[in-house]
C-alpha cells in the first residue's frame, strides 16, 4: 500500500510517500510498525492527537481497518479560513 506523509510529518520522516508491505490490521497497528522502524518515524508519530489519518482518501480514526486499503495518508489537522 502507499503511505503518504504531509506537512511536518513529511519533514520529520523525510519522504512524501512510500510503498509499505504490512500485516497491520488497523491504522494504529501500521503506526506501531512504522514507529519501530527508525527514530524519525517514532518522532513523527509520537503524538497521535496532533495527527489526522485518511484511508483511501476517507478521513477516519486510528482504530480503522486497513484491510484491502490502497492508501493511508497522515497529516496535521487543518484549519479553515
Amino acid at each position: 500500500m502507499d503511505v503518504l506523509y504531509f506537512a511536518w510529518v513529511r519533514e520529520r520522516i523525510g519522504l512524501p510517500k512510500e510503498k509499505v508491505t504490512t500485516e497491520a490490521a488497523t491504522v494504529a497497528d501500521l503506526v506501531a510498525e512504522l514507529r519501530a522502524r527508525e527514530d524519525r518515524y517514532d518522532l513523527a508519530f509520537s503524538d497521535l492527537s496532533a495527527l489526522r489519518v485518511a484511508v483511501d482518501q476517507e478521513l477516519t480514526d486510528f482504530d480503522a481497518s486497513i484491510k484491502g486499503a490502497r492508501e493511508v495518508a497522515f497529516f496535521p489537522p487543518m484549519t479553515g479560513g
